[in-house]
């Protein structure tokens, strides 16, 4: 596979972990109850994907060879719609969300560095700015999340040992 090969199926990857990100994200937003200040980060936060979902769409639609994946797209609905299947059923689901959503957002960190490598080494400067600009965004939700673990994680057990609704 050449260079532009490579960064095409990264940034077709980048789509689908977007996807991923936006089903994830919708269904805990609807699910949160008693979280006020972690709905709305996330329901901030789904806008924000939106947003990067339709960039990465701009980008791919400008590539001879580009186009979303629609094998990856779904792929990626599907795990985070299991993902959030599986949360429905633990006590501590809001805790486990936003360990999740810690982890995934590191993730998406990571996927947005390799891309913007990848573009400057290519020359692709419209997309590198693209990158740069959500991956801005992706650090400033994962610091979010950092910075308020101990908070959610503390109100849960006090809902939890209160027996008010902790759950979500």
């Amino acid at each position: 596979m050449h260079m532009k090969d490579r960064f095409i199926a990264w940034l077709r990857d980048a789509h689908a972990m977007e996807e991923q990100a936006l089903t994830m994200l919708t269904a805990q937003a609807k699910r949160i109850q008693s979280y006020p200040e972690l709905k709305a980060r996330i329901e901030r936060h789904v806008l924000e994907t939106q947003e990067h979902l339709r960039l990465l769409q701009e980008l791919l639609d400008t590539l001879p060879s580009g186009g979303i994946s629609l094998v990856r797209d779904l792929t990626g609905r599907l795990a985070a719609t299991a993902q959030g299947l599986g949360g429905v059923l633990t006590s501590d689901e809001v805790v486990r969300g936003a360990m999740a959503g810690y982890a995934f957002e590191h993730m998406e960190i990571a996927a947005y560095r390799v891309l913007i490598a990848a573009a400057d080494e290519l020359g692709e400067v419209e997309a590198k700015a693209v990158f740069e600009r959500i991956l801005q965004e992706e650090i400033a939700m994962a610091d979010w999340l950092e910075g308020n673990l101990d908070d959610t994680t503390r109100l849960y057990l006090l809902r939890d040992e209160r027996d008010l609704q902790a759950k979500r």
